[in-house]
């Protein structure tokens, strides 16, 4: 059995199995978040502040930032 994976979203630990996406990861942290970041009203970034796809793979120590959907577009633009 593999160890879970310890990821940050919006600075709060969660914990996500190996091979997780993003948007498990998101989910895990907060289903109603998870379920706006899938239909696109929510962004995430990562730790640079660039946007991440919901099917982008995890791995330990990942951050991610929830953020509005025009702004996740708007950073990915520049």
């Amino acid at each position: 059995m593999t160890d879970p994976l310890t990821v940050f979203v919006n600075a709060r630990t969660v914990q996500v199995a190996a091979g997780a996406t993003v948007l498990d990861a998101v989910r895990a942290f907060d289903a109603a978040e998870g379920d706006a970041f899938a239909a696109g009203t929510r962004g995430v970034t990562d730790s640079r502040g660039l946007p991440v796809a919901p099917t982008a793979p995890v791995h330990g120590g990942a951050i991610f930032r929830l953020v509005s959907a025009r702004a996740a577009r708007a950073e990915g633009s520049e």
